[in-house]
Order: structure tokens, then sequence, then C-alpha cells
């Protein structure tokens, strides 16, 4: 990691109010986490949640980035105030607080975007709520690439032993297929390669590419993707110095030797490569959001709305989450020095 002269200040999201994201919150609070954490929240849910979970909790309510440049203490959280709509018991949802957690969204959205927050972190929400409500809702990812200009984002997932990137991300099954063309399939390799160089210090990211069809198509016999599109894709960035191997069929890729070799996988669609990378890390893994003018991290699991108000919710994730946002925002300084364009040939 690379040292800092200063230590990033970072945002939080609380994520839905009838989930774990409350519960999350109040628990990084009882640890001595040593960062400049902001949490986006109404502040009686926060201090009615810590009742319930019988935890102690202080809030420095703050509305200006002076205000939260202090490092919270222990048992302390410093919040920007946002009023839920309903009051919220946990585990149940109410569509009337769907505009509260877009709120969060966008405060996030646009206080990264004027530089006075290095990253957000975000807790889970419940994309079906929010629909419920009469809004259009895909996910974090894509609501943050509309308020980022519409910015082409990548969902990648990291845990310690693996990393997945992905071509589509919440689309159902039976469009992935028309939405693997040319462009997306370049457009993903080119922001990963840009953002492993220059977020995450690999100099020359060794890339293994996931074919969309059963055995990568078997030569056209299973479908005529992986050799009209995917592969010419894959050559063209070989052909310009990097280290791209592909497209492997997804059920034998990701073998302990190709992991080994392998930086990022890059996946054609969402239940290709996040089943295996939560089977060998979930808890740890660590949601990431590429593309964007803004560093954003999330945890790997949903709103376990069951476990809200039981003390149960274990915030491994959201501390890892917090880490690989912390780290990303040290190598800020080296962004955009070697950005791969589309005319690099």
């Amino acid at each position: 990691m690379i040292a800092s002269k200063k230590k990033p200040r970072i945002l939080l999201t609380s994520g839905e109010p009838a989930g774990i994201g409350p519960d999350l919150i109040i628990k990084l609070a009882q640890i001595n986490h040593n960062q400049l954490l902001t949490v986006i929240a109404d502040p009686d849910l926060l201090e009615q949640r810590a009742q319930q979970l019988c935890l102690p909790l202080a809030i420095n309510v703050v509305s200006t980035l002076r205000e939260s440049q202090t490092v919270s203490d222990i048992k302390s959280l410093n919040v920007i105030p946002i009023k839920l709509k309903e009051t919220c018991r946990p585990g149940k949802l109410d569509p009337r607080n769907a505009a509260y957690v877009l709120e969060m969204l966008d405060i996030a959205s646009r206080e990264c975007l004027a530089k006075r927050y290095a990253a957000v972190v975000t807790t889970p929400l419940q994309k079906s709520v929010i629909n419920d409500a009469g809004i259009k809702f895909s996910g974090h990812t894509e609501y943050f690439s509309e308020r980022c200009g519409n910015a082409k984002p990548v969902m990648l997932l990291s845990c310690p032993e693996l990393c997945v990137a992905l071509v589509t991300t919440h689309l159902p099954l039976r469009d992935v297929p028309d939405a693997i063309t040319h462009d997306s399939v370049e457009s993903t390799i080119r922001i990963v390669i840009n953002e492993m160089k220059q977020r995450f210090g690999i100099s020359q990211p060794r890339i293994t590419v996931c074919g969309l069809n059963p055995h990568a198509g078997e030569g056209g016999h299973l479908g005529t993707e992986d050799m009209t599109i995917i592969s010419p894709v894959i050559n063209d960035f070989i052909n310009r110095g990097h280290d791209l191997t592909g497209p492997l069929p997804a059920d034998t890729a990701f073998r302990p030797e190709i992991r080994q070799k392998t930086d990022v996988f890059i996946c054609m669609y969402h239940d290709q490569g996040l089943p295996v990378l939560k089977t060998l890390g979930f808890g740890e893994a660590v949601n990431i959001t590429l593309g964007l003018p803004i560093i954003r991290t999330s945890v790997d699991h949903g709103t376990a709305l069951e476990l809200a108000g039981t003390g149960k919710a274990d915030c491994s994730s959201l501390i890892a989450a917090i880490d690989m946002a912390n780290e990303l925002a040290q190598h800020e300084s080296t962004m955009f020095d070697t950005d791969i364009t589309l005319d690099e040939r």
C-alpha cells in the first residue's frame, strides 16, 4: 500500500433501514477502527437499533466537511443526518422508505464527486422494495453510474483467493447473450486493465476470460458468441501486449493452477463467477465498482432481514470493504497516468 500523508475521508451508507445495515454500522462503532468515517443515516434509527442490540452508541451529527475530519472515537459515530419517511422495524420492509435509501446514495455520489470524500462504502439495500415503491432500480452499481454521468461501470468482487469482474451484472439470464457485444467485452477488459494498474498497482495484470457458452461454445456447436465476439476482442488485447487468456470454459476456469497465475477473472454474467468467489471467500469478499470517477466498495452480502436487530450480523465484510476503500484511495494520486484508449492499436 502506498503511504499517504493524509488519511482518506470515507463515507458509509447505512443501507436498507429494515435490514442489517444499521446493525453493521453500530457494531463498527464498537471497534477502534482509526479511520475517518462518516455515516449517512437517520440518527434516531441508529439510536433505536443500538438500544435493541444493547450496545452503547454516541452520535456526532455533522453537516460540513470540517466537522467530519476527526476520527470517530470508539462507540461513537460521525453521522450526516437524513430522516426516515416512516418508522422502521427490523425485518419489516416498507416501500415508503425507498426515497430515504436513494437519498443516501445521492448524497454519497455528490460528496465524492466533489472530492469532499475519497470513497463511499455501501451496506446492503433491498432492490425489490425500491421497485415496489414504483422506482425503477437495478442496483448500486447502475445507480452510481447514472449519478456519475453514465460512466461505464464494471462490478468486481475480490476476496483473498480470487477476483472476479463481470461483463453484465443484474440482467435476467435470457437477456445476457444479447448484451455480450464486442463493445461490452472490450470496454470491460479495458476498464479492468486500467484500474488494476492505477488503483491496485499491478503493472501487467494477468486476466483470464471465461466463455459465455458451455465448453466456451465448443467451436461454434454450442453457440457462436465465444468464437465471433469474445475471442477476437481477447486477441486484440493480446496483440497490444496485454496478458490475457481465454475464452475458457467456466466449469474448469477456476482450477487452483489457473487461479495461481490469474489476477482477475472476467465472467460474462453474474452467476457465472460469483458462486465460486462466494464459496471461497464469503464474509471476506468486497464488491468494488470499477470505471467510475469515484471509489465505491461494498459488502458481499444482502440485507439479511431475518438477522436485523438480533445482534447476529457479522461486520467482517464491512471492515474488509472499508480497508479496501482506504487502500484504493491511497492510489488516487496515480490515476489516469496510463489509460488505454479505444484507438490504441
